[in-house]
């Protein structure tokens, strides 16, 4: 009987991870999971594209706001000490990198290095 129940319910898991995997309807879209490596990462990317190291993906242009960069670069700095103790390894050394590999290419951007690649 009881494993019965087991099949029943591992084959439930399975649909449940399925469906969520699987856009609800076509070209919807479907939010990646909330998480802070994604978050800060996201943050960095937007970072990089104020400094124009890509083009911004809605305009397909390539842009220098170093304003909007200095901006993020510090919002991330501010995340990093207001989370320290609270990370873990992974995502504390994540934001670390990130931190030093943005604000050195800033600091290239502002002595008008051009545009190294992070």
């Amino acid at each position: 009987m009881d494993e019965i129940k087991k099949k029943v319910d591992e084959s439930w898991k399975e649909k449940v991870e399925k469906e969520k995997q699987t856009p609800k309807e076509e070209g919807k879209f479907i939010p990646p999971v909330p998480d802070f490596k994604f978050f800060i990462t996201t943050l960095a990317l937007q970072a990089s594209i104020a400094m124009g190291h890509m083009a911004n993906p809605e305009t397909k242009e390539t842009q220098k706001d170093p304003a909007q960069a200095k901006f993020i670069i510090d919002t991330l700095g501010m995340l990093q000490e207001k989370t320290k103790g609270n990370l873990s390894s992974e995502e504390s050394q994540l934001l670390e990198n990130m931190l030093y590999e943005l604000r050195v290419a800033y600091l290239a951007l502002e002595k008008g290095e051009g545009t190294p690649r992070a």
